[in-house]
């Protein structure tokens, strides 16, 4: 089964409705197209159009086993390092974007307090986006499994709003933007390390 190859729902689905960030449920027989398949989940459409987040539990709905879906990715043995929550925080994907949110520019701050105490900074990239609770459980989730990790704080911010100029290069490689595109804005401070 490939990316936009026809699904026929071999059950009720809970989703996500993207970019709401509304929950509804597919009916059993709602035929949907599998958009992409990466971090905790998969995005489908339907031949209406309409874009959801379908969380890997769900996967077997699609016809999906919830391994092959969940992609959980493996966390560093060791002592607990800063680079072990950058490495988590590439995990978690924008669901309309096939691109991490760390190489989209999303996260704006990663501070690390005293006993691995995690806050995080990061942004949208639309004010109106309603998947920032998403995201932000994403995020919550990933971190929380690291070792030694005491707590995790996520605040999804505005300010400064997101624009183009945040992604990585290679982010902007892949989309197909020119490398300068969206340059000429300040950059929020990031504090951590990419």
């Amino acid at each position: 089964m490939g990316v936009g190859e026809p699904i026929t729902l071999s059950r009720d689905c809970e989703v996500i409705a993207i970019p709401s960030g509304t929950r509804a449920t597919l009916p059993v027989g709602a035929v949907v197209r599998i958009m992409q398949s990466l971090g905790s989940g998969c995005t489908v459409a339907t031949d209406g159009g309409y874009m959801y987040r379908v969380d890997a539990k769900d996967g077997d709905a699609l016809g999906l086993s919830s391994p092959a879906m969940a992609q959980e990715p493996a966390v560093r043995e060791g002592p607990f390092r800063e680079q072990m929550v950058w490495d988590q925080l590439k995990t978690v994907y924008d669901p309309e974007i096939p691109v991490n949110i760390v190489d989209l520019g999303l996260v704006y701050s990663c501070v690390i307090a005293p006993l691995n105490r995690i806050h995080i900074k990061m942004s949208m990239t639309a004010p109106g986006c309603g998947m920032g609770n998403v995201l932000k459980a994403d995020v919550e989730s990933r971190l929380s499994r690291l070792p030694c990790v005491k707590e995790v704080h996520v605040e999804v911010v505005f300010d400064p709003q997101w624009h183009p100029g945040l992604m990585s290069d290679a982010a902007k490689l892949q989309l197909g933007f020119d490398m300068d595109y969206g340059a000429t804005q300040a950059s929020p401070p990031i504090h951590g390390g990419r």
